[in-house]
Order: structure tokens, then C-alpha cells, then sequence
């Protein structure tokens, strides 16, 4: 039988914490009743640097409830990070980890399938959304807006993955080896080529509280996300660079007629606009370079992701 771990990271999730572990509980006994998970399977929640009595209550939970484990990180260090810790860290205990948030939006009863398809020789089994009606519309539109830019990016990801997802201790050994501190997730497990398959996962509504994935959180994994895979957008700006030389010219050569056809009409708004359209080019194009820039500022500084400053086995 596998032992299981499922991976959870936690930020202010203490409203909904007691009734995650209850229905997860349900579902490890009902896969050790049928077979699927030994007994000694575990589920793990990592606490990123929650301001609330989060870290005092899965503490509690873990000396209530066997099957609790937590991680408390010393700071708040993203979303991303908390899920490599709690993985990097659920691989020395468990044969597979499944991460999944706190809030238990991602459907549990696609578990057991996964780990059926791990018996299968699937290494990394992933979660893909195929109803995402417990969440908002806004939320709906530019998640399908990212993934689409993302494929015409070249960032090689799985349509409508979040970090739902399955992967063996081999899978996760893999992943060790990727050293990098501008985390996507999305992005880079697909690149430990290992045999994967999918799952239908059905997003539930939050059971309470709010969803702490903000908008500028969002915005940041997503600019993360392209900027960690692909180079298209600096290559974006060499060829508008070349398109603006062409109209550059077609105006140098438009004044030149104007002035010998004598049909010159002296004017600032056409100058004051063209000033503002290339400025406004100039600085978007400096700002993607910026991006660029700081990631490699950040990455050769070779910092640690995290540091833990708790474990309760």
C-alpha cells in the first residue's frame, strides 16, 4: 500500500481548518478501509507565516488527530514556496504527495483516483478544473486568459491546473534538483518529463472565509509564470523596436513631401502625440527588461526559499 501525504499550505486559514481535516480524515480512513493508502498515511499543513491562531490550531489538531502533521515556516514566504517546503519536506515521510489548498476547494474524491493512476505508473497525476463555478467570473475570465497567453508564450503548462495535483517520491526527488527562486509550479513540474495523466477536478464554493489569493498575488504568479519560462516578451520588443523604425521612416518621408509640395501645416499635436506613444513604448519596454533583470538579481543571490522553524511529526 502507498503511503500517502497530502501537502497543504496555510495563511489565515484558521476558519476553515477543523472542517478540512474532518472531511479529510473521512476520505483517508474510507482509502485505508478499501486498500488504497496504508495507515501511517498523513496530511500536512503548512503554516506560512498566518497572523491569525492558525500554527496554535494545527498544533492542536495534531495532538488530537493522528493523521496531523504541520510545518510552521519562521515568515510568510508565498504561496508557491510554502507548497515546495511542505512538498520538499512530505517526501522523507510519504511514497506520493498530493498538494491541495487549506480550503479543501479542489474536489478530495479526486484523490483516490489519483492514486489509482500512480499504481498505474503515472508519476505525476494533475488536477484540471473542468467546472469552475464556485468561482467568479472575473476570476474565471482572466484564468482562461492567463493559460491562453501562457501557450502562446511557450510556457509548457497543463490547461486549467492549478497546484491540485499527485507526485511520487521519484517525481519529487526530480524536482529537488530545480533550484529556483521565482517559483511557478505550473510550469516547472512539467518539465520533469516523467509519465503524468489528469484528473477532472470540480471546484467547490469555500466553506468560509475568504480566499487569500488576492488580485496583485495573481498578477505576480502570472508575470512570474511567463517571465521564469519564456523569453517571446524581450523578443516582443526587438521586433516593435524594427515596426517603429518603419513608421519612423514613412513619417521622415512624409515630411520631406509635405515640405517640398509646400502643404506643411505647422502643429504641436501630432508631435506632442507621437512623443507620448514612443515615450509610453520606450518605458513599457524598459520596465519588461526590468523584470527580466531583477529575476536574474534574485536568482544568483542563491538565497534560501524558506526556513522552518517548527515540524510536528
Amino acid at each position: 500500500m502507498i503511503r500517502l501525504a497530502t501537502v497543504s499550505p496555510c495563511y489565515n486559514e484558521e476558519e476553515v481548518l477543523n472542517h478540512s481535516v474532518e472531511r479529510l480524515t473521512a476520505l483517508f480512513e474510507r482509502m485505508i478501509a478499501e486498500g488504497l493508502i496504508s495507515p501511517d498515511s498523513m496530511m500536512v499543513f503548512v503554516n506560512d507565516g498566518s497572523r491569525d491562531h492558525t500554527w496554535q490550531l494545527i498544533t492542536e489538531l495534531h495532538h488530537k488527530n493522528r493523521y496531523v502533521r504541520g510545518i510552521n515556516l519562521s515568515r510568510n514566504v508565498g504561496h508557491q514556496n510554502a507548497i515546495m517546503a511542505g512538498m520538499m519536506t512530505a517526501r522523507a515521510w510519504a511514497d506520493a504527495v498530493v498538494t491541495i489548498d487549506a480550503d479543501l476547494q479542489d474536489d478530495i474524491e479526486c484523490i483516490p483516483q489519483m492514486v489509482r493512476e500512480l499504481e498505474q505508473g503515472n508519476d505525476i497525476v494533475y488536477g484540471v478544473k473542468v467546472s469552475r463555478q464556485a468561482d467568479p467570473m472575473m476570476k474565471r475570465l482572466s484564468a482562461q486568459m492567463f493559460y491562453k497567453l501562457q501557450s502562446k508564450m511557450g510556457v509548457e503548462s497543463v490547461y486549467n491546473h492549478a497546484d491540485f495535483r499527485l507526485m511520487s517520491r521519484r517525481a519529487l526527488d526530480m524536482l529537488a534538483d530545480y533550484r529556483e527562486h521565482n517559483l511557478y509550479l505550473r510550469g516547472l513540474i512539467p518539465q520533469v518529463g516523467l509519465q503524468s495523466t489528469t484528473v477532472d477536478d470540480v471546484i467547490s464554493e469555500r466553506y468560509a472565509g475568504q480566499s487569500k489569493y488576492t488580485l496583485k498575488k495573481m498578477l505576480h504568479l502570472a508575470l512570474d509564470g511567463i517571465t521564469a519560462f519564456s523569453v517571446k516578451p524581450m523578443y516582443a520588443i526587438f521586433y516593435l523596436g524594427w515596426l517603429f523604425l518603419f513608421v519612423a521612416l514613412g513619417i521622415g518621408v512624409y515630411v520631406v513631401h509635405a515640405l517640398i509640395t509646400g502643404t506643411a501645416v505647422p502643429g504641436w499635436a501630432s508631435l506632442i502625440l507621437s512623443i507620448w506613444i514612443v515615450g509610453g513604448f520606450i518605458l513599457i519596454s524598459i520596465g519588461i527588461t526590468g523584470v527580466y533583470i531583477g529575476n536574474i538579481y534574485t536568482e544568483v543571490k542563491r538565497r534560501p526559499l524558506y526556513h522552518i522553524a517548527e515540524v510536528l511529526k
